[in-house]
């Protein structure tokens, strides 16, 4: 099948699997006038890759995932400490993001939206 035909069934855009194959997450086989040929084996390692990413995992560690899966000898230790670690580094961006949240409220409420000039909100950022 063409790229656009695989792109459709893997649910990623044609780009997408251009920049896959630019840097070495997939290599589909060519024809002899040098367009892609995708079967089922590649779609499949495309649909693998577009769940990933869906998850947040790094260009990187799609990169590993996909080895590991490929690797009928893996130990699933390795699979679950990556994923131990990408859900570790997803809650400290969870509380990072809530610590942002919170200021920004604490900055908006401080702010009387009126129409004088002074704003707490535009202190805090220029760092006054």
């Amino acid at each position: 099948m063409n790229i656009g035909e695989a792109a459709t069934r893997a649910g990623l855009p044609a780009k997408t699997i251009r920049y896959y194959e630019e840097i070495g997450l997939v290599a589909p086989p060519r024809d002899g006038n040098g367009y892609r040929r995708f079967g089922e084996r590649e779609v499949h390692k495309l649909a693998f890759l577009a769940r990933a990413r869906s998850l947040g995992f790094s260009i990187e560690d799609c990169r590993v995932l996909l080895s590991l899966y490929e690797d009928r000898d893996r130990a699933s230790a390795e699979v679950r400490r990556l994923a131990q670690r990408h859900a570790e580094e997803i809650e400290a961006r969870i509380d990072r993001l809530q610590q942002m949240r919170a200021t920004l409220g604490d900055l908006i409420e401080s702010c009387a939206g009126d129409d004088r000039p002074d704003c707490p909100i535009l202190k805090d950022l220029a760092g006054k």
